[in-house]
């Protein structure tokens, strides 16, 4: 075949953008809790993160599995929350996770109770994260848990379907059990981390035929094009690079084909970040986050899983590829080369 085709693919692809801008995606980053070499968090590394999430054009997340809300006790996590709370500003949109009793033999409501309480004293909205004690539970008996957890909530709630590939404590619904959650008026939407991008899509089927203002918050950091199925999302991915995330989402809005471009490179770090072992992107989104001289150390909570310094080879060549580094050899030679032989250490 010959001829520039250029014309006709930028017009084909601009009919597609076009027909998905119509929707304004609601984007969400679950923010990293960034920590100290002592062990401590970096308060203020995690003040100036969210700023900078919120100025980029994002919502915020807190005590979500990017922040360690499992690992975090519930005063650490009202901490979190009175940080969040101070550093965006009164009415701003806020949300964090709430979290049931960790013993599967225990009722789980009065953690749950507990939890909205502090999230509600700070004017954030409640992500319902899973508890071991429903992984033993019918669909009727989760989703009259949920109806429960729900009634204590200040407003509108979202809940949390996580693959146990995160973490132990998530389960995958079953479609009787999400079928009964879209019956829930004050549960407004729900963040599916699956990894599945066809459980996603009949996930968003469901919603169409039951519930079509139920948001599907997409949690599938391997597929984040997600978007462009009728998912919002609220991503760990988002906190290695919000302000790319935002760009991708105005570019999207505007239907502009470039969104494609921006879209490959976000995901290129995706599939770097989210291998395997998962639970050790969070510190590959530290890493990467010091890589780029955004905070001072890439320190992660004591008990959470690591990453080799070696990852930053791989992280470098992302942050060039989105356009974060300024100076490629003096990153390489200043926040890589030291951390191949293991220092400088956590």
């Amino acid at each position: 075949m010959s001829g520039d085709l250029s014309g006709d693919v930028n017009s084909g692809l601009d009919g597609i953008l076009r027909r998905q801008a119509s929707r304004q995606v609601h984007g969400i980053a679950a923010v990293l809790l960034p920590y100290t070499p002592a062990g401590v968090v970096d308060w203020a590394g995690f003040e100036a993160h969210l700023r900078r999430t919120h100025d980029a054009g994002l919502h915020c997340a807190v005590n979500m599995d990017t922040g360690f809300g499992d690992l975090l006790s519930r005063d650490e996590r009202s901490r979190v929350l009175e940080v969040a709370r101070g550093a965006l500003g009164p009415g701003v949109p806020l949300y964090a996770g709430a979290f049931g009793d960790p013993d599967p033999a225990q009722d789980p409501r009065p953690a749950y109770g507990q939890s909205l309480q502090d999230i509600a004293r700070f004017g954030a909205a409640p992500v319902i994260v899973q508890c071991p004690a429903m992984q033993g539970m019918a669909a009727a008996e989760k989703a009259q848990l949920y109806r429960d957890v729900v009634a204590e909530a200040p407003g509108d709630a979202l809940a949390f379907e996580l693959s146990p590939r995160f973490a132990p404590h998530g389960e995958i619904w079953d479609d009787e059990t999400f079928a009964r959650l879209l019956e829930i008026p004050g549960l407004v939407g729900a963040k599916h981390s699956s990894l599945d991008r066809t459980l996603e899509l009949a996930r968003l089927a469901s919603r169409e035929r039951a519930r079509p203002e139920f948001r599907i918050y997409t949690g599938n950091d391997l597929a984040i094009d997600m978007v462009l199925y009728g998912s919002d999302y609220l991503l760990g991915l988002a906190t290695f690079a919000p302000d790319r995330f935002a760009e991708r989402d105005r570019l999207l809005e505007k239907g502009d084909p470039d969104f494609l471009m921006l879209n490959d490179a976000l995901q290129h770090l995706g599939n770097v970040g989210f291998r395997a072992p998962i639970p050790a992107y969070k510190h590959a989104a530290a890493q990467f986050l010091h890589l780029c001289g955004r905070v001072d150390s890439d320190a992660i909570h004591p008990n959470a899983p690591r990453r080799p310094g070696s990852e930053r080879i791989l992280l470098l060549d992302c942050a060039v590829r989105l356009g974060l580094v300024s100076d490629v050899e003096q990153t390489r030679a200043e926040r890589v080369l030291p951390y191949l032989d293991g220092g400088p250490a956590q």
